[in-house]
């Protein structure tokens, strides 16, 4: 017998200084069972930092064609293409043909440094591709804040979210592996 998804509630209020995004979201999610804390959280962290009407959590673990999160047009075009994790390069050339923005979140470590070293030839080929590296001191405090219901608050300033629940709080600064040529 299979295992099912555990479900996980969260209420976001959303305080985006970067973009004057002032919202608040309620969402819910599906936590795969191979799936950790940390990888779940760096999914609503994720989510956070792109927040957008159309911004939405896809399958993700259960389909290999589909991110993490998507933004989608009225016309089902990919505008968004949210991924975790190291990828194979395959993964995201198709991505990158995809979408119009993919973004990268890496997480775990030394274990970024190695991949990113086999990987940032080939990867510096695709202009629209951003990759984000999450220090793993940082996401592991932020595994320690997930719970199956959560009120959070968050902050973004400058390129880094503040995460508050009732559980304590944690700040994620991003290192920029790679940057969207567009946003350079």
């Amino acid at each position: 017998m299979a295992l099912k998804a555990t479900v996980f509630k969260a209420q976001i209020s959303l305080s985006d200084m970067d973009r004057g995004l002032y919202q608040d979201y309620s969402l819910t999610l599906a936590r795969h069972p191979s799936e950790t804390d940390e990888r779940m959280m760096i999914r609503l962290a994720a989510f956070a930092w792109h927040a957008a009407e159309r911004l939405e959590f896809t399958k993700g673990l259960c389909a290999d064609d589909e991110p993490e999160l998507w933004q989608k047009s009225y016309s089902d075009e990919i505008e968004l293409w949210i991924d975790l994790g190291l990828p194979d390069e395959r993964r995201i050339r198709k991505a990158c043909n995809r979408s119009r923005e993919v973004v990268l979140y890496t997480y775990g470590g030394r274990g970024v440094q190695v991949w990113w070293k086999q990987n940032q030839g080939k990867l510096s080929q695709y202009d629209h591709l951003s990759v984000i590296d999450l220090p793993e001191a940082q996401t592991q405090a932020l595994a320690a804040l997930a719970e199956r219901t959560m009120q959070i608050t968050c902050t973004i300033s400058d390129g880094q979210l503040w995460f508050s629940t009732g559980q304590g709080e944690v700040t994620l600064e991003p290192v920029i592996l790679q940057r969207h040529s567009a946003l350079a």
